[in-house]
C-alpha cells in the first residue's frame, strides 16, 4: 500500500473514518467479503466514489471478488494511524472536557489522556475523572518533558487562541480544537476544528427541510 505521497483531498480524508468503522462493523458480524456497489450502499455514494477513494491509496480490490473486509480494515487502520497510540492532554476541564475524559471511544481508538490543565485555579489541584487538574500556565514546561501527540481545547475563544500561540512554540503533535474559533497554527502541527454549533445548524436545516417543503419539492414561503 502507497500513495506515493500524493495529496489527498480533505473530502476523502473525512470520508476514511466512514470506511474503517463500516468495515469493522461488517468483521463484527463475520462478514468478509464485500463489493464496492455493497460498500457504496452502506456508505450513502456511489460504488465509482469508493473505487475512487480507495485507489487513492493502493490496490485493494479484485475484479469479480471485491474486497477482503479484513484486509482493508487493517489497511485503513494503518492509513488513519489508528494502529499506533496517541497521548492527549486535555486544556480546559469544566463541562465539555470533563466528559472527554470520559469518553471510552477514544481509549478504544488508542487516544488516551495523560494530563488535564485548567487556567482556573479554583479547579487546579482538584480530580477530574482520575486526573488531578494542573495550572494551564505550566503546560509549556509538561511539553517540554512530556512526549505528547495532541492538545485537546475546550476553553473559551480568547483563551483558546492565547493558549495556541504558546502551543506553536512546543513538540505538540497536533491539536483537536473544540473552542468556536478555528486556530490558525504553523503547518507543521496540523488542527482538526471541531464546530459543535456548525453541527447543530446541519441539524436544524435537516429538520428544518423535513417542515417547510410541501409534497412537490417546493420550498414553502413563509
Amino acid at each position: 500500500m502507497s500513495n506515493e505521497n500524493k495529496r489527498i483531498s480533505t473530502a476523502v480524508i473525512r470520508r476514511l473514518p466512514r470506511y474503517y468503522g463500516f468495515l469493522t462493523r461488517l468483521m463484527e458480524k463475520d462478514i468478509w467479503r464485500i463489493s464496492s456497489r455493497e460498500l457504496a450502499e452502506r456508505m450513502g455514494v456511489t460504488a465509482s466514489q469508493v473505487r475512487q477513494d480507495l485507489n487513492q491509496f493502493g490496490s485493494f480490490g479484485q475484479q469479480g471478488y471485491g474486497y477482503n473486509v479484513a484486509f482493508l480494515q487493517k489497511e485503513m487502520q494503518y492509513i488513519l494511524g489508528l494502529d499506533n497510540k496517541h497521548t492527549m492532554v486535555l486544556l480546559g476541564t469544566s463541562g465539555l472536557g470533563a466528559a472527554l475524559l470520559e469518553t471510552p471511544g477514544l481509549i478504544a481508538k488508542g487516544f488516551s489522556f495523560v494530563a488535564a490543565f485548567d487556567p482556573d485555579p479554583d479547579l487546579v489541584g482538584k480530580t477530574v475523572s482520575g486526573f488531578v487538574v494542573q495550572d494551564l500556565l505550566g503546560i509549556e514546561e509538561y511539553l517540554s518533558k512530556n512526549n505528547v501527540d495532541v492538545a485537546v481545547i475546550t476553553l473559551p475563544n480568547k483563551e483558546a487562541i492565547e493558549i495556541s500561540k504558546v502551543l506553536a512554540g512546543t513538540r505538540i503533535g497536533g491539536i483537536w480544537n473544540f473552542a468556536c474559533v478555528d486556530l490558525q497554527m504553523p503547518n507543521r502541527i496540523p488542527v482538526e476544528n471541531i464546530r459543535l454549533q456548525d453541527s447543530l445548524a446541519t441539524l436544524s436545516y435537516k429538520i428544518n427541510e423535513e417542515t417547510t417543503l410541501n409534497g412537490t419539492g417546493i420550498w414553502n414561503v413563509w
